[in-house]
Protein backbone atom coordinates (compact mmCIF):
# COMPACT_ATOMS: atom_id res chain seq x y z
CA UNK A 1 0.00 0.00 0.00
CA UNK A 2 1.48 3.33 -1.03
CA UNK A 3 1.51 6.59 0.84
CA UNK A 4 -1.61 7.97 -0.91
CA UNK A 5 -3.75 5.01 0.10
CA UNK A 6 -2.64 5.38 3.71
CA UNK A 7 -3.63 9.08 3.84
CA UNK A 8 -7.08 8.36 2.26
CA UNK A 9 -7.81 5.56 4.73
CA UNK A 10 -6.85 7.84 7.66
CA UNK A 11 -9.16 10.65 6.45
CA UNK A 12 -12.04 8.20 6.03
CA UNK A 13 -11.52 6.88 9.54
CA UNK A 14 -11.47 10.41 11.04
CA UNK A 15 -14.67 11.40 9.13
CA UNK A 16 -16.53 8.32 10.35
CA UNK A 17 -15.51 8.96 13.96
CA UNK A 18 -16.68 12.68 13.80
CA UNK A 19 -20.06 11.66 12.34
CA UNK A 20 -20.65 9.13 15.12
CA UNK A 21 -19.79 11.74 17.78
CA UNK A 22 -22.16 14.34 16.25
CA UNK A 23 -24.96 11.79 16.04
CA UNK A 24 -24.47 10.87 19.71
CA UNK A 25 -24.74 14.52 20.80
CA UNK A 26 -27.92 15.20 18.77
CA UNK A 27 -31.32 14.96 20.61
CA UNK A 28 -32.99 11.62 20.41
CA UNK A 29 -36.27 12.98 19.01
CA UNK A 30 -37.15 15.98 16.94
CA UNK A 31 -40.59 17.64 17.15
CA UNK A 32 -42.01 17.96 13.65
CA UNK A 33 -42.92 21.46 12.50
CA UNK A 34 -46.69 21.91 12.34
CA UNK A 35 -48.06 22.10 8.84
CA UNK A 36 -51.63 23.23 9.65
CA UNK A 37 -52.89 26.82 10.25
CA UNK A 38 -51.23 28.59 13.19
CA UNK A 39 -53.42 29.11 16.27
CA UNK A 40 -52.41 31.97 18.58
CA UNK A 41 -53.09 31.64 22.29
CA UNK A 42 -55.58 34.18 23.65
CA UNK A 43 -53.87 36.81 25.84
CA UNK A 44 -54.64 36.55 29.53
CA UNK A 45 -56.93 39.32 30.82
CA UNK A 46 -55.66 40.87 34.01
CA UNK A 47 -58.24 42.27 36.45
CA UNK A 48 -58.35 46.08 36.28
CA UNK A 49 -59.67 48.78 38.60
CA UNK A 50 -62.47 49.86 36.28
CA UNK A 51 -63.79 46.27 36.10
CA UNK A 52 -64.15 46.02 39.88
CA UNK A 53 -67.18 48.33 40.22
CA UNK A 54 -70.20 49.55 38.24
CA UNK A 55 -71.64 52.22 40.54
CA UNK A 56 -70.16 55.09 42.53
CA UNK A 57 -71.91 57.16 45.23
CA UNK A 58 -70.34 60.20 46.88
CA UNK A 59 -71.42 62.83 49.44
CA UNK A 60 -69.84 66.28 49.59
CA UNK A 61 -69.60 69.56 51.48
CA UNK A 62 -69.55 72.62 49.23
CA UNK A 63 -67.66 75.92 49.58
CA UNK A 64 -68.30 78.61 46.96
CA UNK A 65 -67.81 82.30 46.29
CA UNK A 66 -71.58 83.01 46.44
CA UNK A 67 -72.22 81.27 49.78
CA UNK A 68 -71.26 81.58 53.41
CA UNK A 69 -68.65 79.68 55.40
CA UNK A 70 -70.17 76.41 54.22
CA UNK A 71 -72.02 76.77 50.95
CA UNK A 72 -74.07 73.58 51.02
CA UNK A 73 -74.15 69.80 50.61
CA UNK A 74 -74.42 67.43 47.66
CA UNK A 75 -74.87 63.81 46.62
CA UNK A 76 -73.84 62.24 43.29
CA UNK A 77 -74.46 58.76 41.87
CA UNK A 78 -72.45 57.63 38.84
CA UNK A 79 -72.73 54.58 36.56
CA UNK A 80 -69.71 53.18 34.70
CA UNK A 81 -70.12 53.20 30.90
CA UNK A 82 -66.67 51.94 29.92
CA UNK A 83 -63.03 52.17 31.00
CA UNK A 84 -62.96 55.98 30.75
CA UNK A 85 -66.53 57.30 30.88
CA UNK A 86 -69.17 57.49 33.61
CA UNK A 87 -72.67 58.97 33.55
CA UNK A 88 -74.09 60.55 36.72
CA UNK A 89 -76.93 62.44 38.32
CA UNK A 90 -76.52 64.74 41.31
CA UNK A 91 -78.47 66.86 43.74
CA UNK A 92 -76.98 69.88 45.49
CA UNK A 93 -78.46 72.27 48.03
CA UNK A 94 -76.68 75.58 48.70
CA UNK A 95 -77.33 78.99 50.21
CA UNK A 96 -76.72 82.33 48.49
CA UNK A 97 -75.34 85.37 50.28
CA UNK A 98 -75.22 89.00 49.23
CA UNK A 99 -71.70 90.41 49.71
CA UNK A 100 -73.20 93.64 51.08
CA UNK A 101 -74.99 91.96 53.98
CA UNK A 102 -74.23 93.75 57.24
CA UNK A 103 -74.55 92.23 60.69
CA UNK A 104 -75.91 94.49 63.47
CA UNK A 105 -75.94 93.81 67.23
CA UNK A 106 -78.48 95.39 69.56
CA UNK A 107 -76.43 96.75 72.46
CA UNK A 108 -79.42 96.66 74.85
CA UNK A 109 -80.58 93.10 74.23
CA UNK A 110 -77.47 91.40 72.83
CA UNK A 111 -79.48 90.13 69.88
CA UNK A 112 -78.14 90.36 66.32
CA UNK A 113 -79.66 90.53 62.84
CA UNK A 114 -78.80 91.36 59.24
CA UNK A 115 -79.69 94.95 58.42
CA UNK A 116 -81.91 95.40 55.34
CA UNK A 117 -82.07 91.65 54.70
CA UNK A 118 -85.41 90.74 53.12
CA UNK A 119 -84.98 87.02 52.35
CA UNK A 120 -82.84 84.00 52.88
CA UNK A 121 -81.87 82.57 49.48
CA UNK A 122 -81.41 78.84 48.89
CA UNK A 123 -80.98 76.83 45.70
CA UNK A 124 -81.66 73.19 44.88
CA UNK A 125 -79.71 71.95 41.83
CA UNK A 126 -80.66 68.61 40.31
CA UNK A 127 -78.38 67.86 37.36
CA UNK A 128 -77.14 65.18 34.98
CA UNK A 129 -73.68 64.94 33.50
CA UNK A 130 -70.72 62.93 32.28
CA UNK A 131 -67.37 62.18 33.85
CA UNK A 132 -64.16 61.20 32.05
CA UNK A 133 -61.16 59.66 33.77
CA UNK A 134 -58.18 61.71 32.60
CA UNK A 135 -55.43 60.10 34.66
CA UNK A 136 -56.07 56.85 36.45
CA UNK A 137 -54.53 56.07 39.82
CA UNK A 138 -52.88 52.79 40.67
CA UNK A 139 -55.08 50.01 41.94
CA UNK A 140 -54.49 50.68 45.64
CA UNK A 141 -52.79 54.09 45.82
CA UNK A 142 -52.13 57.37 44.05
CA UNK A 143 -54.28 60.18 42.67
CA UNK A 144 -56.90 59.95 39.94
CA UNK A 145 -57.91 63.03 37.94
CA UNK A 146 -61.40 63.27 36.44
CA UNK A 147 -63.08 65.85 34.23
CA UNK A 148 -66.79 66.57 34.79
CA UNK A 149 -69.46 68.47 32.88
CA UNK A 150 -73.09 68.77 34.03
CA UNK A 151 -76.19 70.92 33.68
CA UNK A 152 -79.74 71.08 34.96
CA UNK A 153 -82.51 73.24 36.41
CA UNK A 154 -82.08 75.46 39.47
CA UNK A 155 -84.87 75.85 42.00
CA UNK A 156 -84.38 79.15 43.81
CA UNK A 157 -86.09 79.52 47.19
CA UNK A 158 -86.67 82.95 48.77
CA UNK A 159 -87.68 82.54 52.42
CA UNK A 160 -88.59 85.71 54.35
CA UNK A 161 -86.05 86.92 56.89
CA UNK A 162 -88.00 87.07 60.16
CA UNK A 163 -87.07 89.22 63.17
CA UNK A 164 -88.42 89.51 66.73
CA UNK A 165 -89.77 93.06 67.19
CA UNK A 166 -90.70 94.71 70.51
CA UNK A 167 -93.67 97.00 69.95
CA UNK A 168 -94.07 97.52 73.72
CA UNK A 169 -90.54 98.88 74.00
CA UNK A 170 -91.17 101.17 71.03
CA UNK A 171 -94.29 102.63 72.72
CA UNK A 172 -92.64 102.98 76.12
CA UNK A 173 -89.27 104.15 74.86
CA UNK A 174 -87.40 101.37 76.69
CA UNK A 175 -87.32 97.63 77.11
CA UNK A 176 -89.31 96.00 79.92
CA UNK A 177 -89.35 92.54 81.44
CA UNK A 178 -93.01 92.06 80.50
CA UNK A 179 -92.67 93.10 76.87
CA UNK A 180 -94.27 90.83 74.27
CA UNK A 181 -92.18 90.08 71.18
CA UNK A 182 -93.68 89.77 67.71
CA UNK A 183 -92.04 87.62 65.05
CA UNK A 184 -92.66 89.00 61.55
CA UNK A 185 -90.84 89.37 58.21
CA UNK A 186 -88.26 92.11 58.36
CA UNK A 187 -89.37 95.29 56.58
CA UNK A 188 -86.64 97.96 56.70
CA UNK A 189 -89.14 100.76 55.98
CA UNK A 190 -91.20 99.66 58.98
CA UNK A 191 -88.67 98.29 61.46
CA UNK A 192 -85.76 100.69 61.07
CA UNK A 193 -87.24 103.34 63.38
CA UNK A 194 -84.47 104.65 65.64
CA UNK A 195 -81.93 102.67 63.55
CA UNK A 196 -83.50 99.33 64.37
CA UNK A 197 -83.33 99.86 68.12
CA UNK A 198 -86.55 97.91 68.79
CA UNK A 199 -85.52 94.82 66.83
CA UNK A 200 -84.89 92.48 69.73
CA UNK A 201 -83.20 89.67 67.76
CA UNK A 202 -83.57 87.62 64.62
CA UNK A 203 -86.20 84.87 64.75
CA UNK A 204 -85.37 81.16 64.27
CA UNK A 205 -84.15 80.28 60.79
CA UNK A 206 -87.28 78.60 59.42
CA UNK A 207 -89.83 80.96 60.93
CA UNK A 208 -90.84 82.21 57.49
CA UNK A 209 -90.85 78.88 55.65
CA UNK A 210 -94.60 79.07 55.03
CA UNK A 211 -94.11 82.18 52.87
CA UNK A 212 -91.29 80.81 50.73
CA UNK A 213 -91.34 81.85 47.06
CA UNK A 214 -89.97 79.71 44.25
CA UNK A 215 -87.82 81.24 41.49
CA UNK A 216 -86.95 78.85 38.61
CA UNK A 217 -83.61 78.95 36.85
CA UNK A 218 -80.86 76.81 35.30
CA UNK A 219 -77.15 76.12 35.73
CA UNK A 220 -74.14 74.59 33.99
CA UNK A 221 -70.78 73.61 35.48
CA UNK A 222 -67.38 72.24 34.56
CA UNK A 223 -64.94 70.78 37.06
CA UNK A 224 -61.89 68.69 37.80
CA UNK A 225 -61.89 66.19 40.64
CA UNK A 226 -58.83 64.78 42.36
CA UNK A 227 -59.52 61.42 43.92
CA UNK A 228 -57.37 60.06 46.71
CA UNK A 229 -57.74 56.61 48.14
CA UNK A 230 -56.00 53.35 48.95
CA UNK A 231 -58.93 51.00 48.35
CA UNK A 232 -60.95 50.28 45.22
CA UNK A 233 -64.31 50.40 47.02
CA UNK A 234 -63.65 53.73 48.82
CA UNK A 235 -63.76 57.22 47.31
CA UNK A 236 -62.32 60.40 48.83
CA UNK A 237 -61.18 63.59 47.20
CA UNK A 238 -61.76 67.20 46.20
CA UNK A 239 -63.57 68.77 43.27
CA UNK A 240 -62.85 72.29 42.01
CA UNK A 241 -64.85 73.96 39.29
CA UNK A 242 -66.77 76.86 37.83
CA UNK A 243 -70.56 77.22 37.87
CA UNK A 244 -72.78 79.65 35.96
CA UNK A 245 -76.37 80.03 37.18
CA UNK A 246 -79.24 82.25 36.19
CA UNK A 247 -82.85 82.77 37.31
CA UNK A 248 -85.99 84.11 35.68
CA UNK A 249 -85.95 87.11 38.05
CA UNK A 250 -83.64 88.77 40.54
CA UNK A 251 -83.05 86.94 43.80
CA UNK A 252 -84.11 89.65 46.23
CA UNK A 253 -81.95 89.33 49.34
CA UNK A 254 -81.46 92.97 50.45
CA UNK A 255 -84.02 95.80 50.32
CA UNK A 256 -82.51 98.91 51.97
CA UNK A 257 -84.79 101.96 52.02
CA UNK A 258 -84.24 104.72 49.47
CA UNK A 259 -82.10 102.35 47.33
CA UNK A 260 -83.18 100.57 44.15
CA UNK A 261 -83.14 96.83 45.01
CA UNK A 262 -82.08 96.04 41.43
CA UNK A 263 -78.69 97.61 42.09
CA UNK A 264 -78.01 95.24 45.01
CA UNK A 265 -79.69 92.00 43.93
CA UNK A 266 -78.60 89.88 40.99
CA UNK A 267 -80.25 87.52 38.54
CA UNK A 268 -77.04 85.72 37.51
CA UNK A 269 -74.57 84.03 39.85
CA UNK A 270 -71.21 82.90 38.46
CA UNK A 271 -69.11 81.18 41.10
CA UNK A 272 -65.97 79.18 41.73
CA UNK A 273 -66.43 76.29 44.14
CA UNK A 274 -64.65 73.57 46.07
CA UNK A 275 -66.35 70.36 47.17
CA UNK A 276 -64.76 67.87 49.58
CA UNK A 277 -66.32 64.43 49.23
CA UNK A 278 -66.37 60.87 50.53
CA UNK A 279 -68.13 57.86 49.09
CA UNK A 280 -68.09 54.24 48.08
CA UNK A 281 -68.24 51.95 45.04
CA UNK A 282 -69.97 48.68 44.34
Amino acid sequence: MNKTHVIAAACLALGTAWARQAHAQAPATTTPRPTGPAIEAAPQTMPSDEQSYTKETIYGINFNTQGGLIGGVSVRVARVLDERWLRFWSLEGVSLKNPKEENYTNGETGGSFKRFKANYAFVLRPSVGIQRILFRKAADAGVQVNGLLSAGPSLGLLMPYVISYDYDAKRNGSYGVNDVLTDEPYDPAKHEADNGRWIYDRAPLFSGIGQTKIVPGAHIRGALSFEYGRYRDAVAGAEVGFLLEGFTQRMTILTPPLVDPNTLNSQFFPSVYLTLYLGHRN
